[in-house]
């Protein structure tokens, strides 16, 4: 009886395996990276309790062409291992590539690859490479996975030199990320190498192989949390000084030289990015030496992806602009438009231009030249004592009425202060319903650094709160004294459709009443990630409470999830 399901398998990663040929390696396939003809890892220690079931030695024999439910027709076989073989197929019925791995129903590792596939496509995250199928039929099990023509290999990236400090920083952070969430549903991958790892056109990384590798080679550990850490420290090791980080050579990168164990990136390349390289010894296992902070080291993709959300901005290099081509005269411009040339033929005459000569240089032009001077000197005359004269008649009109021009004088004229900065002495979160957001990091919002911030918790109604679930949220900032308010600009970490706050008047760092009978200052409405309310009647007043209605949806991040949440980074009032 044929079992089927709706589920899907990753592509899976076979670097360190014996491929068909060396010529089949490619991103969107189960990509092999040969060294001298072996397989790239082949050398790769298991870690961690790893351990490997048996398998047959030879997998099913089928041909290019042959077709699986009528619809999946095989094309070309890239593995051949472990009783199983990975193939590149099309799928027929919806006209696209696809990838297939087939191992006999029999086989030792049949059943465990059947559960890993219909575990990992009910994740359903586009992070990973998606299942499209897994089959039980005539014999055989097979796999059907997503086919990524645009894709290209972490392998293949690492092979072109170091990665730039920021897309190291997207590397980690994105597969940390996903792995974290992967393994909050009780998923590992256990095979994460570079061969794994894709980079699309758009700078997205996917990951192929979620549970699917491990159980199509019986591999196992009993701490899947650490082993899957420390194999995203080794890919963030590996693009910042392009060397693997262990002394055997893999996936085209040497290793580090033999007897000194592990040493920090920068000691292997200079101008390593100081944060990431001690991001990468905190994730991988080396003994208890961790960053040279001595930070405690990273365990579980969640605690990675935590450390990478806390680290500084990492910005994109500036673009590069090259010089535009040198301007050529074209040959109208060079006066031989319309002439035939070539061999033969007779080149263009060259034609000299004789310059004109001086105008005026005539008796008759001299004699010309000082009239037209005389002319100017008489009308020149004649219009300044026409505007004397009409001058001369207003002023005495103006005494014979008896009118007065008053000029106001600077003295009587008020002096206007330029508006300045105010100092904030302390702040506290306002939380009327108990339930604060993030009170330690309210400082976060006026050290005068826009790394830090103080971040709401995430809701799924919005972008305008619910009074029902959260009336609002907000912080009241202390100035040391009253002041006249006169303005406030503020930096939030996310923008979008919309943010809505307004600046009340208040007693004190815990006001008293609700919030509709505090005096309103200013208010205002945004989409940017920055914006300034100006009071319009300024009030002096100590304490000011930023009272924040509504925010914008944005993505999950450093263990915060997708919902509609906002982040203030920097708030300064002038008065």
């Amino acid at each position: 009886m044929a079992e089927r399901s709706t589920a899907a398998v990753d592509v899976a990663d076979n670097s360190g395996d014996e491929p068909l040929a060396a010529e089949t390696a490619q991103a969107t396939a189960d990509g092999v990276d040969t060294q001298n003809g072996r397989a790239a890892d082949g050398t790769m220690p298991e870690k961690d309790g790893d351990r490997r079931t048996p398998a047959p030695a030879a997998a099913p024999e089928l041909h290019s062409g042959h077709k699986l439910a009528r619809r999946y027709r095989l094309e070309e076989c890239v593995t051949r291992l472990d009783g199983f073989s990975s193939w590149r197929a099309m799928d027929e019925k919806l006209r696209r590539a696809v990838g297939v791995h087939l191992l006999p129903a029999d086989h030792a590792r049949a059943r465990a690859v059947l559960a890993a596939a219909r575990s990992s496509a009910l994740l359903g995250d586009p992070r990973f490479v998606q299942v499209l199928d897994a089959v039980e039929e005539n014999d055989l099990v097979y796999v059907v996975h997503e086919w990524l023509p645009d894709a290209t290999e972490l392998t293949a990236v690492l092979a072109a030199g170091p990665m730039e400090p920021h897309e190291a920083y997207q590397l980690v952070s994105q597969v940390s990320q996903a792995m974290a969430a992967a393994h909050r549903e009780g998923l590992a991958h256990l095979r994460l190498t570079p061969s794994a790892i894709l980079r699309t056109s758009t700078g997205q990384y996917r990951i192929r192989g979620l549970a699917v590798n491990a159980a199509l080679r019986g591999i196992t550990s009993e701490t899947p949390q650490r082993t899957d850490t420390e194999a995203i420290g080794a890919l963030l090791y590996a693009s910042l000084t392009q060397r693997w980080p262990y002394e055997n050579d893999a996936y085209g990168l040497t290793g580090l030289p033999k007897g000194v164990g592990l040493i920090a990136p920068d000691q292997v390349r200079a101008g390593v990015h100081r944060g990431l390289g001690e991001l990468a010894m905190r994730a991988l296992a080396n003994d208890g030496a961790t960053a040279s902070r001595q930070e405690p080291a990273c365990t579980t993709p969640e605690e990675l992806s935590k450390a990478v959300a806390a680290m500084p901005r990492i910005r994109p290099p500036e673009p590069t602009f090259t010089a535009p081509p040198e301007y050529q005269h074209t040959t109208y411009q060079q006066g031989s438009y319309g002439r035939p040339q070539g061999p033969g033929m007779p080149t263009a005459q060259v034609l000299t231009v004789v310059p004109p000569p001086p105008p005026l240089t005539s008796r008759t032009g001299r004699v010309l030249k000082w009239g037209v001077a005389a002319l100017l000197i008489a009308a020149l005359g004649l219009g300044s004592w026409q505007l004397a004269d009409t001058l001369l008649n207003r002023s005495n009109q103006g005494s014979t009425n008896g009118s007065q021009t008053t000029q106001q004088k600077p003295a009587d004229i008020e002096e206007k202060k330029a508006p300045a900065l105010l100092t904030i002495t302390g702040a506290r979160e306002y939380a009327p319903d108990d339930k604060p957001q993030d009170a330690g990091s309210v400082r976060n919002t006026y050290d005068r650094d826009s790394t830090t911030y103080w971040r709401t918790k995430y809701y799924l109604d919005g972008p305008d709160l619910k009074p029902s679930i959260k009336a609002g949220v907000g912080i009241v900032y202390d100035l040391g004294s009253e002041h006249e308010v006169t303005s406030a600009s503020i930096e939030v970490r996310f923008a979008g459709n919309h943010t809505t706050t307004t600046l009340y008047a208040v007693d004190s760092l815990a006001p008293s009443g609700t919030v509709s009978s505090m005096p309103k200052l200013a208010t205002a409405k945004t989409s940017d990630s920055s914006f300034t309310l100006t009071v319009e009647e300024p009030v002096k007043t100590r304490y000011v409470l930023l009272w924040m209605t509504a925010m914008p949806w944005a993505p999950p991040e450093g263990g915060s999830g997708a919902g509609y949440k906002q982040a203030i980074t920097d708030v300064k009032f002038t008065g």
